[in-house]
């Protein structure tokens, strides 16, 4: 599993389309909170993107994981609010159900 960085978007903006990385095919992990997205770009592969969600209510109950579906070609913004957080390890588990031709970024929208 990778570790994503997290680019900081100041409020003069930034240019991110030199910032995005291959997805990892073991998948990956990345903070979590207000601001925080992860953009999922495609080339041609439909792909399952599962943030991982490690609540649960009533002591037993598994909050189930949100699953999103990207467009085969083109790129897919996902929030990444801190019910994602992993109290473990204080980010989002991201998994991938392919990742041929999927690169990925995440940003953090500085709130003014």
């Amino acid at each position: 599993m990778a570790a994503l960085t997290t680019n900081v978007i100041p409020l003069q903006g930034l240019r991110i389309d030199n910032l995005f990385v291959a997805a990892a095919g073991g998948g990956d992990d990345c903070d979590t909170g207000p601001g925080v997205d992860l953009i999922v770009k495609t080339t041609g592969t439909i792909t399952t993107v599962t943030l991982v969600t490690p609540e649960t209510v009533d002591g037993d109950l598994a909050v189930a994981d949100r699953a999103v579906t990207t467009v085969a070609t083109g790129e897919t913004k996902i929030p990444v609010s801190a019910r994602y957080r992993n109290p473990s390890t204080g980010r989002c588990s991201i998994t991938y159900s392919s990742v041929t031709g999927v690169t990925v970024c995440v940003t953090r929208t500085l709130v003014g």
